[in-house]
């Protein structure tokens, strides 16, 4: 191959790897509509004889248990069914008695699916002491990788707009509704944002910020209930109680979404110039 079909091909697996393709079924790849002759046998023989190998590593792939077949013994424990994942959530997340309790817990906690499709959690980062708080809806590829919040290009940009109003993150604590990456940067599933919501609420709590900012859409319709989109709920204040105090709350737009609409950065200019008047309140 030439330097150039080389690049090509690296880029090509990276954006495979980045959209959660991260298993080659072949080492050669097969039209299924070049021969319509093939019999079902032949290709279940072909499928069977490739064995799956993880585009990170180029190793063999664990192959998911089918329904009925009991899960490998070092698969981890299977998730609790949706019901009681939730209950088991909310009794957890209650005995948490600081933020190094509930990363503990979360840290061992089975109920939720995409813990074993994720990398690791992706619990927090930025000052638990400060006034502010971001919270997004969940971790994407890069966050996976590094075990932190926003630190892709929807990081940065936020690291921008916070500059903008003289912060950083040690003047913010930022965390997501669900703490583990659905794959492929999928929307996670109500069911899923459902079993994670008590480990938020309890981090708002513990964290106890004076200001509390929903970045997107799903963290504003999760964490104060909003039903309308987010293009019609930005830029309002709301009352958000944290277990113990009611607080100041601003839905805005998601970073990852300025970056595929930048014209909406002048809505999001006026959002952060509020929560920056609001921060050189006193406090109550």
């Amino acid at each position: 191959m030439t330097p150039d079909q080389i690049k090509a091909a690296r880029e090509l697996l990276a954006f495979y790897v980045e959209a959660g393709v991260d298993t080659a079924i072949g080492e050669e790849a097969v039209d299924r509509f070049a021969d319509h002759s093939a019999s079902a046998s032949s290709l279940a023989d072909e499928n069977t004889t490739s064995t799956p190998r993880s585009l990170a590593t180029g190793k063999p792939a664990r192959p998911a248990a089918a329904p009925g077949i009991m899960r490998p013994a070092d698969a981890g424990p299977a998730p609790a069914a949706p019901d009681a994942a939730a209950l088991a959530a909310r009794e957890a997340a209650r005995s948490a008695a600081s933020l190094d309790d509930l990363r503990a817990i979360l840290e061992h906690f089975d109920g939720c699916a995409l813990k074993t499709t994720a990398t690791q959690l992706v619990f927090a980062d930025g000052n638990p002491q400060a006034r502010l708080m971001f919270v997004g809806e969940a971790p994407g590829r890069d966050e996976d990788l590094e075990g932190l919040p926003f630190v892709g290009r929807s990081g940065k940009l936020l690291n921008r707009m916070m500059a903008a109003i003289g912060l950083d993150r040690t003047g913010a604590y930022i965390a997501n509704i669900v703490p583990w990456r659905p794959p492929g940067n999928r929307t996670p599933t109500p069911q899923e944002s459902g079993i994670c919501l008590p480990f938020i609420l309890r981090q708002i709590e513990l964290a106890d910020p004076d200001i509390l900012v929903c970045l997107g859409g799903p963290s504003a319709q999760t964490l104060l209930g909003i039903k309308e989109g987010i293009r019609k709920s930005r830029g309002r204040w709301h009352t958000y109680h944290t277990g113990t105090r009611d607080i100041r709350a601003l839905a805005t737009f998601h970073p990852a979404y300025l970056l595929r609409s930048p014209l909406e950065k002048r809505l999001a200019w006026r959002d952060f110039l509020a929560i920056k008047a609001a921060l050189a309140q006193p406090t109550s």
